[in-house]
């Protein structure tokens, strides 16, 4: 089958422009011919080429210049005819808006990947899930099921991400304390670890709150927090910086901002703390995992698909920064405990695979194109 996939984004920002980049890398072994329009021109534009993937750019602009979305989804519709596209598929829910258009030009069926969390509140995910589509691969069960209880119905299937085993190899980076002397971090005591954007949602302020905790038991231990700013909340990081500063931890929590060698970073890290409030899915959790590092992760969504509690991580609660110092202790007062947390996190993660990931993927867009209602059919019924 050949799908032309639509991705609004052409720099890495998040879990969603990762899996496309692990997917690129696994179509020789799929029964799927891919090429890429990108709307806007970026790092991952230039990494198709390098990879032998036929990709353009048509950039689309701000969606509020609206003079020019009728000429991008031509120029979509025109990639659409000549590389024979048997599916439009956008990646992510932005996409959509321009592939269900071309869709209803070329009458080739559309559908797109919903990597976030629905929220009938924002408008651009309400608008998407009004547009027909072959159907919405999830990345989670839980985004699934929040999914289909939005109107109109849509066939959703879920196609969990994977993990990039090769990169987050443990016996291919530095020793811990290697990694640590590299990056200039503390030498001695336990090293907690955030790596996110800089979001509320995502809890970095609740690991701020139970530093104290940790450090009433193991006063030698750091934090650190990995994570560029988000232009959505500009302000989050100031007020971590102001949090860190009230609470007198300055010399035991640092923020180092945008980091591109996550892998290293990680791996100094004694234990992974990822409190996100529902996290979607959690690609960040699976790398610790990989690299065999104890986790504490948010009790709600993704990561409860991840985790078996007491097995392969802990989870706590978002905004409970008592039950997080406490899981996060459970580690640092038994590392006999922590070791077998780790191994079986990375036995988990293996379960995770790249390839395995483009075989699921493969075989669940092939069965949206074939559904009997395509987009194109559904939007001229409603228009």
């Amino acid at each position: 089958m050949n799908v032309l996939i639509l991705m609004p984004l052409a720099e890495q920002r998040g879990g969603a422009e990762q899996m496309l980049r692990v997917l690129l890398k696994q179509v020789d072994g799929i029964e799927l011919d891919v090429s890429v329009v990108f709307l806007e021109e970026g790092p991952l534009h230039a990494e198709c080429r390098d990879m032998g993937i036929p990709s353009r750019v048509v950039p689309a602009g701000r969606l509020r210049n609206l003079g020019r979305f009728l000429p991008t989804v031509r120029r979509i519709a025109e990639a659409t005819e000549q590389t024979g596209a048997d599916l439009i598929f956008s990646w992510m829910a932005k996409a959509h808006l321009y592939g269900v258009a071309a869709s209803w030009m070329t009458g080739v069926p559309s559908a797109w990947y919903q990597f976030g969390l629905p929220q009938s509140t924002t408008w651009l995910n309400r608008l998407v899930s009004l547009l027909p589509a072959a159907g919405i691969v999830a990345c989670s069960r839980t985004v699934a099921e929040v999914q289909r209880e939005q109107w109109p119905h849509h066939a959703t299937k879920v196609v969990r991400p994977c993990v990039d085993l090769d990169r987050f190899d443990p016996t291919t980076l530095p020793s811990p304390a290697e990694a640590r002397q590299e990056l200039g971090l503390p030498h001695d005591g336990p090293l907690i670890g955030m790596v996110g954007r800089l979001q509320r949602w995502k809890g970095m302020h609740t690991l701020v709150d139970a530093m104290p905790q940790v450090l009433a038991h193991h006063p030698d231990a750091h934090a650190v927090i990995v994570g560029g700013t988000h232009p959505g909340e500009p302000g989050y990081a100031t007020d971590l910086d102001h949090q860190i500063a009230e609470r007198g931890l300055e010399d035991r929590v640092v923020r180092v901002g945008f980091q591109s060698d996550v892998p290293r970073w990680m791996t100094a890290m004694d234990v992974f703390v990822h409190a996100s409030d529902r996290e979607p899915f959690g690609i960040v959790i699976l790398e610790a995992m990989a690299l065999g590092t104890p986790v504490v992760a948010g009790a709600r969504g993704g990561p409860t698909e991840i985790i078996t509690e007491g097995e392969d991580g802990l989870l706590a609660p978002y905004n409970d920064a008592e039950v997080l110092a406490r899981q996060i202790r459970r580690y640092l007062d038994d590392p006999d405990f922590a070791q077998r947390v780790g191994t079986a996190a990375r036995q988990r993660a293996l379960h995770f695979a790249p390839e395995a990931y483009a075989e699921r993927f493969a075989g669940t867009i092939t069965d949206l194109a074939r559904e009997p209602t395509s987009a194109s059919k559904k939007m001229r019924q409603i228009f």
